[in-house]
């Protein structure tokens, strides 16, 4: 898979480097790179207050006062009592401080180099002025009182399919983020979601929805795994409110809150993912420990018959088993409907190598499954 959206591994990478490089050349003047960044602050701004230098690092305060206080222990800064308030606390730089300050701005100016050594002169100015709005966003968050973060990130939008919702035609949105690592999953972006993934404005999703009813006769909401959004509720309503029917597309893992959704109307339609037997559930959802309480609990919701569904099972011939399938139509005896969806290759699937029975071997799977499940449909054949 390709490498994108790389930005808290990369920051962390950069971080660690940086700290490196200051802790060996700063080890001379008994300072490290901790300390480094409260000097220059406060070089800068003689007379800043605690609170003062907090702030324009963006530190908590126990870093701030530990900081500061192994820079008044080696004789770099002093703290001074505010004339104006006896409670506050100002910090100024030492003449040892200003002996060394020179030095220091070289060692940084170094590493900058360091940094952006292939580079052009261009390059450089961009990247650090990138850098710039992508902090300047970061405070922007950080002073929010609130931050909206429960929301339903949709990444990918299918804008009309005649075979996720059955006998209507409709749009299939994805959400990313999943909670299970299926090897033979088609959606590995969703699942590893890059941070650099965009997102769908729910303006312009809303803006389609609207244009075509009258056209489209349902929503698809699949994934990832839908119900792991915190927002999937209020966006349920939302497109209630458009009266489209709804069909959800889930793992199984969050039954409490899918009856929730079932009950409170919001959803029209399950479309369960049934992964394997129980006694191979973990290794076919790349889990090697898996508590199946919880998809227990969804395939008894479902199966007491209070709306439409289906349980689908991706067949792969390295996981897949004629004893698998019996114990699988031993577990959900008298389901409404199970369909058995042949595995198909990709450079998107998470684990590439795996391999789909033939058709024959498929039909077999069907033949097995009949007795328990009588409505068993083969699909992607």
């Amino acid at each position: 898979m390709e490498k994108t959206g790389r930005l808290l591994t990369d920051s962390s990478i950069l971080y660690r480097c940086s700290q490196k490089y200051y802790d060996k050349v700063l080890d001379a003047y008994q300072l490290g790179s901790g300390q480094l960044p409260f000097l220059i602050f406060i070089y800068e701004n003689e007379g800043i207050t605690m609170n003062g230098l907090a702030q324009l690092g963006c530190y908590d305060k126990g870093t701030v006062t530990k900081g500061v206080q192994r820079l008044e222990e080696v004789g770099y800064v002093t703290i001074e009592v505010s004339p104006a308030d006896k409670r506050v606390r100002t910090l100024r730089t030492t003449a040892k401080a200003k002996e060394i300050i020179g030095q220091i701005y070289l060692i940084r100016q170094q590493w900058w180099d360091q940094i952006t050594q292939n580079m052009s002169e261009a390059e450089a100015a961009l990247f650090e002025k990138l850098q710039s709005k992508a902090v300047a966003n970061a405070l922007d968050y950080l002073a929010e009182e609130e931050p909206e973060l429960e929301g339903v990130g949709i990444f990918g939008i299918q804008k009309m399919t005649l075979l996720d919702y059955p006998g209507k035609i409709a749009s299939t949105l994805f959400t990313g983020g999943c909670n299970f690592r299926c090897p033979f999953c088609q959606n590995s972006d969703l699942v590893f979601l890059a941070e650099n993934m965009a997102q769908i404005p729910k303006e312009e999703l809303f803006d389609f929805l609207n244009r075509r009813q009258g056209i489209l006769e349902g929503i698809c909401i699949s994934g990832g795994e839908p119900l792991l959004q915190p927002g999937i509720e209020a966006f349920l309503r939302q497109i209630k409110e458009l009266d489209y029917p709804v069909k959800l597309d889930t793992n199984g893992s969050f039954p409490d809150r899918l009856e929730h959704l079932i009950d409170e109307g919001l959803v029209d339609y399950v479309a369960m993912d049934l992964k394997n037997c129980r006694e191979r559930y973990g290794e076919t959802v790349g889990l090697a420990k898996l508590d199946l309480a919880a998809i227990e609990k969804s395939v008894a919701l479902l199966m007491r018959g209070k709306i439409p569904y289906e349980f689908r099972t991706t067949v792969v011939k390295e996981l897949h088993t004629a004893e698998d399938m019996r114990r699988l139509g031993e577990w959900v005896k008298g389901a409404r409907k199970l369909v058995l969806q042949q595995f198909v290759d990709s450079e998107r699937v998470i684990q590439p190598g795996l391999h789909a029975c033939t058709k024959e071997e498929m039909e077999a799977f069907r033949r097995i499954l009949l007795p328990w499940v009588p409505d068993t449909e083969l699909r992607g054949l």
